[in-house]
């Protein structure tokens, strides 16, 4: 591997690889919305149009990371994108849509935005191994559950939700608290299984401390994501454990035992929640949806733009919110919003895109299962 390096006025030499870890560290951080929307909301935990302003801002270090780092490496990003040509396509169409956007300022702006966070994973992709980025995942997500668990001890008015007392921590909402923290506890899992990583006790402080936000958070969607992921991973453990007709019936039974759960959910959902104190419309999305659903069926070819919908440039934005008395700042659901934005062409090369994604993960899940068994 060549070296390459800066000299900063005779001084030492920074190296480029130094440069991309740290830009590595920092931008992800930097995407999560962590620490400084918090500290430019208000009392209520709103964000006024000068505060969404200065936030921008934060965004351009990224946006010239990547492509400082991706003028460096053309080479292997031109490869990495002739290698999957339906994903080019698909960050493509917030572009193409701007033509018949209802409001094209702004979905220029969001797809300009859009098109530099996809370059950043491009970046990630080309530039560091998987188990590189699983600990630059640990790194950023475990600061940001320490720095949750530190202003819940030093502030908690601050730490907590102006409304309801649920833990925010760093984060402006709970959910987005509930969401990382989810993705921490599974990553330090991860770091807790491979024992090859030496991070053993760190692992441990940091699941005790994403357990620790899940909870405060009360984020019920991080929870039964959490849960069914631990699912996932006793499952693959347990078929990387056995060979020939023991594979086949482990996957059986837990064939069978998703769908019965999915029919028990399906069945006993809205009383389980009304057992546990639970809001039976999940939190006044259940209205939102039916809503959504109707102006969906009523523009399904190329509806509105991307992100243009939720803006309040869009009457039919108003017609919802006049009836759910509550101003959604989304549809509170991803394939509700991709209709929202593209209409079915969008939806469908989506799909597209995740049944790829699904059949390669299935594939790779098979070879390290079968060297494992080989091993």
């Amino acid at each position: 591997m060549r070296a390459y390096g800066l000299r900063i006025a005779r001084g030492p030499t920074i190296s480029w690889r130094t440069i991309e870890c740290w830009g590595a560290g920092i931008c992800p951080f930097l995407q999560t919305g962590a620490l400084f929307p918090l500290m430019l909301a208000d009392a209520d935990g709103a964000l006024s149009d000068p505060a969404k302003a200065k936030l921008r801002l934060l965004c351009l270090p990224v946006y010239a990371f990547a492509g400082l780092i991706l003028i460096r490496n053309f080479s292997q990003f031109l490869i990495a994108l002739r290698r999957n040509l339906l994903f080019p396509l698909l960050f493509a169409l917030p572009f193409l849509s701007v033509l018949w956007s209802v409001g094209a300022s702004t979905t220029l702006r969001r797809a300009i935005g859009l098109l530099f966070t996809v370059l950043l994973a491009y970046v990630l992709a080309i530039r560091f191994t998987p188990r590189q980025l699983l600990l630059l995942v640990f790194a950023t997500l475990g600061t940001c559950v320490v720095l949750s668990v530190a202003i819940l001890a030093a502030s908690p008015n601050l730490a907590h939700m102006p409304l309801d007392g649920a833990m925010r921590g760093i984060f402006i909402h709970k959910n987005s608290l509930g969401w990382y923290a989810s993705i921490m506890i599974l990553v330090a899992t991860a770091v807790l299984i491979d024992g090859t990583l030496g991070l053993r006790r760190t692992a441990f402080v940091l699941l005790i401390a994403g357990g620790v936000c899940l909870v405060g958070s009360g984020s019920m969607t991080a929870m039964i994501a959490t849960a069914s992921a631990y699912c996932l991973i006793g499952f693959y453990s347990t078929l990387q454990r056995t060979r020939g007709i023991s594979s086949i019936v482990v996957i059986m039974v837990f064939v069978q035992v998703t769908v019965v759960l999915l029919i028990l959910l399906h069945e006993f959902l809205v009383p389980a929640l009304e057992a546990l104190g639970k809001d039976a419309t999940l939190t006044g999305r259940v209205p939102l949806w039916e809503l959504v659903d109707r102006v969906i069926a009523n523009h399904l070819l190329l509806s509105f733009g991307y992100q243009a919908f939720w803006t309040e440039a869009n009457p039919e934005a108003w017609v919802i919110w006049s009836k759910i008395k509550w101003l959604a700042p989304h549809a509170h659901n991803g394939f509700r919003d991709t209709m929202l934005s593209f209409g079915i062409g969008g939806m469908t090369l989506f799909v597209l895109i995740v049944l790829r994604a699904a059949c390669q993960g299935a594939a790779l899940t098979v070879a390290v299962l079968n060297t494992a068994g080989s091993g």
